[in-house]
């Protein structure tokens, strides 16, 4: 009997859900393969984590002055000076000119303080995916002869992607750059530079067309990609391009992966806090083909079975006049980093193999590290999104457990009262189910996410927003739901974006990437 466990793995075995898949070899041999699940994240709660969601959404000192000096103020004014309604009412028809002025300058300062401070509304006017031509379209089976002609891999490995392609729950209808397609396959610097400019520079031209925004007006660039950084700059090829203005604030974020996308975002609304009357675009997007792995180490091969060809471009404002147009306001974002532990560090790490071949490698502790990253995150975002009942039920088992030591169930908090939409990385199958489960979310809360891993596979940062568009195209999205994006990515991290639609957007909009298709979906994805 043979098992594919490893002795120098540093998971606690004890609190890492395993399951066991059991293969018959041959006649004389069974493989048992253990495969990690994620751990059931609710059951646990750090109670830090807590505070620090209730550290976002408000001000200790500020509640302190409202709920507890202020009324005490009161009381110990009218209990000092015997005021009643009568009173007040003579208080305010004897005043003289003088002070009634001095009272309306008092007015009018803490008028202006509080609109100066007053949070800055941070909105997304609209986005744009870009969808490739149906030349680079790659099919299941042609993905597979695809790597046979390459002459890269063994006949293990090949056999190896090919299971790994029939049960990813990626479709028929995804998209690969020309540079793999090629053959020989072209893995150079000049094809990863083409298939960024069409990925990039397509997006943002449909997404200027929706707005009606001239280039020259955008005041912030944000460009994140993972593992494609040359040199001048992604964001610099858009300013060449475009001929944007020479005061730009430009940025390009690299090596934060697949939830990069949500940083970016995070960063824009930070920049847009601090620059008034400012338009900001964020343009997210992964380059396959200078990482496209030609070698044989099996945790490196993941990324070449489930990572495609795609991007998106957002255009956000913090001008009001733009409130009227826009389509969703940012709410919320909330970011987790796991980067302080070893084993989170490590889990998707971009190395050599032994022979030198250059690709991303994915750890066995993944799922656990995964799960771990979004616990903490949840449990950080649950003070600012979840209902008071929700709050209330979830501390009063909290006091039950920690105060009285009762052995009680953990109360595990519904998020469908929280949000209409759930935006989740399309990173994986397996991740999504496990998500589905531990959340008990509907079928048709994860359809989006289903559909966009069937239909364009792993775009990595911009899933998110096939997903969104995906609601869009099936008319879903109405004035005042909620959405939730929430993005993994190596690091480890776990960021979350929660946004509020400020209008209902009708099925079938121009230049969404599901328009011509999204009559054929949901499908069944094949097991």
């Amino acid at each position: 009997m043979d098992t594919t466990t490893n002795n120098n793995n540093t998971v606690d075995m004890d609190k890492e859900r395993l399951t066991a898949e059991l293969a018959i070899k041959d006649s004389s041999s069974v493989v048992i393969k253990i495969r990690r699940k994620l751990p059931d994240f609710l059951q646990s709660v750090k109670l830090k984590y807590v505070k620090l969601g209730y550290g976002y959404s408000c001000n200790t000192a500020t509640l302190v002055l409202l709920l507890i000096l202020f009324p005490l103020i009161i009381a110990t004014l009218i209990q000092l000076t015997g005021l009643n309604l009568d009173t007040f009412a003579l208080i305010f028809t004897s005043v003289d000119t003088v002070t009634s002025l001095t009272g309306a300058v008092v007015l009018f300062f803490i008028a202006g303080v509080y609109w100066a401070k007053r949070p800055t509304r941070v909105y997304l006017v609209d986005f744009a995916c870009y969808k490739p031509d149906d030349e680079c379209k790659i099919a299941n089976e042609a993905f597979t002869k695809m790597s046979e002609e390459s002459g890269f891999f063994e006949p293990e490995t090949l056999n190896f992607q090919k299971r790994i392609a029939g049960r990813s729950g990626l479709g028929d209808e995804t998209y690969l750059p020309k540079g793999i397609t090629a053959r020989p396959p072209q893995l150079t610097m000049k094809e990863a530079r083409a298939e960024a400019e069409l990925v990039m520079f397509g997006a943002l031209d449909s997404l200027f067309s929706k707005t009606g925004v001239r280039p020259q007006e955008i005041s912030i660039l944000i460009v994140n990609c993972s593992l494609f950084n040359p040199t001048p700059s992604l964001s610099s090829m858009i300013v060449n391009h475009y001929k944007l203005r020479p005061d730009i604030m430009s940025f390009n974020l690299g090596g934060m992966g697949c939830s990069a996308g949500v940083i970016s975002i995070d960063l824009a609304k930070n920049l847009l806090k601090a620059n008034p009357n400012s338009y900001a675009v964020v343009l997210s997007m992964e380059n396959v083909t200078l990482n496209w792995y030609p070698g044989n180490e099996r945790s490196m091969l993941l990324c070449n079975c489930i990572f495609r060809m795609g991007g998106a471009a957002m255009l956000l404002s913090n001008k009001s006049r733009d409130r009227r147009r826009a389509k969703y306001e940012l709410m919320h974002t909330v970011r987790t980093h796991k980067g302080a532990d070893d084993k989170c560090y490590n889990c998707v790490y971009q190395r050599e193999d032994d022979k030198g071949i250059i690709g991303v490698s994915l750890a066995r502790e993944l799922m656990a590290v995964a799960g771990d990253a979004l616990k903490t995150n949840i449990t950080t975002m649950g003070p600012l999104v979840l209902p008071f009942s929700e709050q209330l039920m979830f501390f009063l088992t909290l006091v039950k457990r920690k105060v009285f030591k009762m052995k009680v169930k953990p109360y595990i908090p519904d998020f469908k009262l929280a949000f209409e939409h759930f935006c989740i990385h399309a990173g994986g199958r397996a991740v999504l189910d496990e998500i589905h489960k531990n959340l008990n979310l509907t079928d048709m809360h994860m359809e989006p996410s289903r559909m966009t891993l069937y239909r364009f596979g792993n775009t990595s940062s911009s899933s998110l927003w096939y997903e969104l568009s995906y609601a869009e195209a099936k008319g879903r999205v109405s004035k005042g739901d909620r959405v939730w994006q929430i993005a993994f990515g190596s690091g480890f991290k776990c960021n979350s974006a929660v946004w509020r639609a400020l209008k209902s957007v009708p099925a079938g909009c121009e230049g969404n990437p599901w328009a011509d298709c999204i009559d054929k979906y949901p499908v069944k994805v094949p097991v």
